[in-house]
């Protein structure tokens, strides 16, 4: 979830060079489309022989498949095929009217939709990464379809709904939808964000891709996936009886799901766990030297070279 505001957590110093582009740093991936229940779900792939297997990564609310391009280009020359994709009704994917189509389980239908396609593509092995709410849309396709992937990542995501600041700022997205519509909500957090240190040290095109990003929400996306990740049950017991290998993965002050919420998810799902210093909720833009070490190692271990 890439929402403004300070952190219910513990501080971690963030420094952000003038030259670090996050969600615009470089890559090789190319643009392309993949088959979803209600349209075309954009996304990034990076091609290749996926000699060591194909990844498959989800993000969060208002997120999209940008959140992961720091890791694209390593991990496609560590001998991977990486395919980050857009949810519907986020950025470039467009998504439905109604906010009853932003289930979770709906969400899941179409990441397992994209799975398919990418196993009679490239084949096995399939390793499933859900970032933030994503972690929730991710593992109901899990929970649905358990046999398609190799191993599952929840980074930065939790057991259940959502709680703490960042659940009371998603409280108040349906009556600004109501009364100005995405444009209004984006204002609202941009006023939030001026308050921020954090937020105010990314680099200026990074937060203009934010922008530009934000407003290209469906805005019954927003309404339904608010909802969604709001009444999440916990399913931690169901996750683990799929036996597929877990790893949960967050960073240090996570301000989402807090840190002690996740490692006490990782132990009830008998899951590895790791904690990605120097990051708050978003690892893979924040620290992603230490993200993609932790990834790497854990598909290494599910899957032996």
């Amino acid at each position: 979830m890439v929402l403004p505001g300070g952190s219910d957590a513990l501080p971690v110093d963030l420094a952000i060079a003038p030259d670090d582009l996050r969600q615009l740093a470089e890559h090789d991936a190319a643009a392309r489309t993949f088959p979803g229940g209600a349209g075309p779900l954009a996304a990034l792939d990076t091609g290749g022989d996926a000699a060591r297997g194909t990844v498959l990564m989800v993000a969060g609310y208002t997120g999209s498949k940008e959140d992961f391009a720091p890791l694209l280009r390593p991990l496609a020359e560590a001998g991977y095929r990486v395919v980050a994709i857009d949810q519907r009704g986020q950025f470039e994917s467009p998504g439905p009217d109604g906010p009853a189509e932003y289930t979770v389980e709906i969400l899941g239908s179409d990441v397992v939709a994209v799975a398919r396609v990418l196993l009679e593509e490239s084949g096995g092995p399939l390793h499933l990464v859900g970032h933030s709410f994503g972690g929730l849309v991710t593992r109901a396709a899990v929970l649905a379809e358990p046999e398609l992937f190799t191993s599952f990542t929840l980074l930065g995501s939790g057991p259940s709904r959502l709680t703490g600041r960042r659940a009371d700022l998603l409280d108040h997205l349906a009556p600004l939808l109501d009364a100005g519509g995405v444009p209004l909500v984006h204002e609202t957090l941009e006023q939030v964000a001026m308050t921020d240190p954090k937020a105010q040290a990314v680099p200026a095109p990074t937060r203009e891709f934010y922008t530009r990003r934000f407003l290209r929400n469906s805005a019954a996306g927003l309404r339904g996936m608010a909802d969604a990740m709001l009444a999440e049950p916990d399913r931690v017991a169901e996750l683990k009886a799929t036996g597929v290998p877990l790893l949960v993965a967050h960073g240090e002050a996570d301000d989402a799901w807090l840190p002690h919420v996740q490692a006490d998810m990782a132990q009830r799902l008998g899951a590895r766990h790791e904690v990605i210093d120097g990051s708050i909720h978003s690892p893979a833009v924040e620290n992603p030297p230490r993200t993609l070490e932790v990834l790497c190692d854990f598909w290494a271990g599910v899957v032996p070279a």
